[in-house]
Order: C-alpha cells, then sequence, then structure tokens
C-alpha cells in the first residue's frame, strides 16, 4: 500500500517558482506572503471538496463536471498561463470563470471562506482574488489526477475525504478555516447542492 502525498503537497510543489511569483504580481503582495496565502487556501479548497463529495451525490455531481469540463481542456501549465499570464483583471478567451467555479465550491459560505483567509493570511479583500485564480487550477488538478488514476466517483470521493481528514488532522491555517468554515453549517453540506447545473460551464467557460 502505497501512501501517496497529500494532494495539497503535490498541487503546491506544482505552483513553486514563476506561477507563485505571478500570482504575487496580480495581488501585488510578496512572494512569501502568497505562498503562505496559497498554503492555507489550497487545504480550503480541497478540504471543502472532500466535504462536497462525502455523499454520493456530491460526488457523482463533482466528478460529472470534471469529465465534462476538462475533456479537451488545457493542461495545468496551459491553464496557469491563460489564467496568469495575461495580467488583465478579465479572464482571456477560454479561461475558466473562478467566480462562477468559488460560488459552486463554497456556496452560501463563499464570503465567509474569503473573509476567514484574507483575515489569517493578512490578504484582506485580495483573498477573494486568490481563491479565483485557484479554482480552476485546483479543479483541473483534480480532472488530471482523476484521468490519470482511472477513479470513478467513489474513487473522487475517497480521495477527496482523505484529503480532508488530513487537512483537519495536520491542522494550521489551512485547517482551522476549513474547520471554522465546516462547523457553521450542522449538515456539512457546503452548498453544494447546484454544483454543476452549469454543467459545462463550471472549466470550461461558456463560448
Amino acid at each position: 500500500m502505497n501512501s501517496p502525498a497529500s494532494l495539497v503537497d503535490e498541487l503546491m510543489a506544482q505552483l513553486q517558482g514563476a506561477p507563485l511569483q505571478q500570482m504575487a504580481q496580480q495581488l501585488g503582495t510578496s512572494p512569501e506572503q502568497t505562498e503562505g496565502a496559497v498554503g492555507a487556501a489550497l487545504p480550503l479548497l480541497l478540504g471543502t471538496l472532500g466535504r462536497n463529495a462525502a455523499q454520493p451525490q456530491g460526488a457523482m455531481d463533482l466528478f460529472g463536471a470534471l469529465q465534462r469540463d476538462h475533456s479537451g481542456g488545457p493542461d495545468l501549465g496551459g491553464l496557469l498561463g491563460s489564467l496568469l499570464g495575461g495580467g488583465g483583471s478579465s479572464a482571456g478567451g477560454g479561461a475558466p470563470d473562478g467566480a462562477a467555479i468559488l460560488g459552486h465550491i463554497f456556496g452560501g459560505n463563499q464570503q465567509r471562506a474569503e473573509a476567514g483567509l484574507g483575515q489569517a493570511t493578512g490578504l484582506g479583500a485580495n483573498a477573494g482574488q486568490l481563491l479565483q485564480m485557484l479554482a480552476p487550477i485546483v479543479m483541473s488538478f483534480l480532472a488530471q489526477r482523476m484521468g490519470s488514476g482511472g477513479m470513478d466517483a467513489s474513487g473522487l470521493g475517497q480521495v477527496l475525504g482523505q484529503e480532508q481528514a488530513r487537512v483537519q488532522q495536520q491542522g494550521g491555517l489551512g485547517g482551522g478555516l476549513l474547520g471554522s468554515l465546516l462547523d457553521q453549517d450542522g449538515d456539512g453540506q457546503v452548498g453544494l447542492g447546484d454544483l454543476l447545473k452549469m454543467g459545462g460551464g463550471l472549466l470550461g467557460g461558456r463560448r
């Protein structure tokens, strides 16, 4: 039984170097502060997705979205280029709509998630912008993992569930933010009921 690296660690490794520097430039923050904020935001995003995928229907919805939206989409490198290379505030032609994806991940808790992250990392109002950059990256990363691992919906739910448990065990900034977000809401479902009414729009950006 091999114990793979956590999804957070794996994705963090892919963002080292130029992607983090570009994010820092867009946010107007230092690379160190940006790296710290990304290190808190990734567990928050992946942990929330883990909670959303804990129910079979949530896992099926997420699986369907990743399958539909990722087919033919850019790989992570291409996605980073389109998201970060443009520099402008409006995402270029095929760049995914991070704001829409965030709305589906966090549901009614989106503002709370952004405010908590902004406060905890010192990013303030820039936290929402950072989450919007990271949301499509996280979804693309999961779609690639799913494709290469031949995962089905229950496999995806299992992987994300393990990641959520790991985030909460490790604590730290991301784990604390995730815990406080999920505790707000007795049923534990973070507003994902309508994930994917958007269907193909989730990662592909409407054309």
